[in-house]
């Protein structure tokens, strides 16, 4: 399967975030069944967020393309920059904001549990 053809999603303020967050599903649920939520190109504009939440059910993990982030992960926060890679456990919180000045692209992954 090819999936050339993907529609972009705009959600203002994600999560009580910032801003706007555009979400670029990679492949669509029927592929993704019961072991995955979303496997998603995700872009940040400058200056916004998805907000600090809880992964209940699921687990996420983001890997940074481009851009400049500071990463919230429970109680700790980071700089990071392309290539660096995310893990949120089931139970764990996190969130992310662009804090560069250009887009922030990366690849989420959220895992059912």
């Amino acid at each position: 399967m090819i999936t050339n053809n993907r529609e972009t999603e705009h959600h203002l303020k994600k999560a009580n975030g910032k801003g706007t967050t555009h979400i670029e599903r990679l492949l669509p649920n029927e592929c993704l069944k019961e072991q995955a939520t979303m496997y998603a190109k995700v872009t940040l504009d400058v200056g916004a967020s998805i907000g600090f939440h809880t992964h209940t059910n699921d687990s996420e993990s983001y890997y940074i393309m481009q851009g400049t982030a500071m990463y919230t992960d429970n109680d700790a926060q980071y700089i990071l920059h392309a290539g660096a890679c995310t893990y949120t456990a089931k139970g764990n919180s996190h969130g992310i904001e662009n804090i560069g000045d250009e887009p922030l692209i990366f690849i989420a992954l959220i895992l059912n549990h």
